[in-house]
């Protein structure tokens, strides 16, 4: 148990942005920066908006470590990211390098692991839940009586890359037809160009000539104005959600599935068809019954309190 009234730095690198907080022992942000991910999400740029941010923050706080939650395969303890799906970065030892520059101690975990901490430590009492995280990809973290999974050397838990058909479309990890390749936000931004293209008049298409791209921001704002297709694409997005997750729900005997990550913002519209879907594909329902599938307590700041936390818990 950490003292009361420390502080961390907690640094959450996702596909689009980098968003950090310095968070105390109860989990309570205290300062918040974001800011996008570097275009080309190599370890040299991804490494100079961390400093940044590390550097803004010790300037008006007194903090005492810090923790990174990174997409992609991260070597525990060593803290060092060994692959990425949907950035540059590789082989990269974070932990070494943030330690020699800051002269602070810190822990590097997979973001969704850290996410799951958050939620295992400081929301519901679920002792065995399965977090995924909707992001620009998906990613998964798993809490087995009450302790975060990593496997031997952190590399278990790649919910995302479950495989829900082996011809579908290609996944930022190359293989085709995982999970993350059908309910993650890229999924989505594929699936409104699909729209746009097919119905160049449509409220999709128009709303991407006016913002430059079809994104799937695009496709919330056209659900927004009502549009049919864009709910739609949610509805379809959010089915394949609950497939996913009627698969893992099947292999772990679990207390909840918790869906956090950017996209959970969009709450029913993402967690309506997901709950039919998963309830639809379960296996033997009346013996085992259903998981309840929830909005994460901590929503998309999971990763960043997450990461603060587990800093702290080695101080």
């Amino acid at each position: 148990m950490t003292a009361p009234g420390r502080l961390a730095i907690g640094l959450d690198i996702g596909g689009t942005k980098i968003a950090g907080a310095v968070v105390d022992d109860l989990g309570t942000v205290v300062d918040e920066l974001v800011e996008p991910t570097p275009e080309e999400s190599d370890a040299e740029s991804v490494t100079a908006v961390l400093l940044s941010l590390i550097e803004r923050f010790r300037a008006r706080h007194d903090v005492v470590t810090i923790g990174v939650g990174a997409a992609g395969i991260v070597e525990w303890p060593v803290g060092r990211m060994l692959w990425a799906p949907n950035n540059a970065y590789r082989d990269w030892p974070v932990r070494e390098q943030l330690e020699k520059v800051t002269n602070l101690p810190v822990r590097v975990d997979n973001d969704a692991n850290v996410a799951a901490l958050a939620e295992a430590r400081l929301g519901e009492p679920y002792p065995n839940m399965v977090l995924v995280t909707v992001g620009t990809g998906i990613g998964g973290g798993l809490v087995l009586d009450g302790q975060i999974y990593r496997g031997p050397t952190g590399l278990g838990a790649e919910l995302g890359h479950i495989i829900l058909n082996p011809d579908g479309p290609v996944c930022g990890c190359g293989n085709h037809g995982c999970f993350e390749a059908y309910a993650s936000g890229t999924a989505l931004n594929r699936m409104g160009r699909e729209a746009a293209a097919d119905e160049p008049d449509g409220l999709i298409a128009r709303l991407g000539r006016e913002q430059g791209e079809v994104t799937g921001h695009t496709v919330v704002r056209a659900v927004e104005l009502g549009d049919e297709v864009a709910s739609a694409l949610f509805a379809r997005l959010g089915r394949w959600l609950g497939v996913g997750i009627a698969s893992l729900a099947n292999i772990f005997e679990v207390d909840a599935v918790v869906v956090g990550g950017g996209l959970v913002e969009t709450g029913e519209l993402l967690l309506a068809p997901a709950r039919i879907a998963a309830k639809e594909f379960a296996y033997a329902p009346s013996a085992r019954g259903v998981a309840p599938i929830v909005p994460a307590t901590f929503g998309g700041d999971a990763g960043k309190i997450g990461a603060a936390l587990l800093a702290l818990e080695y101080i």
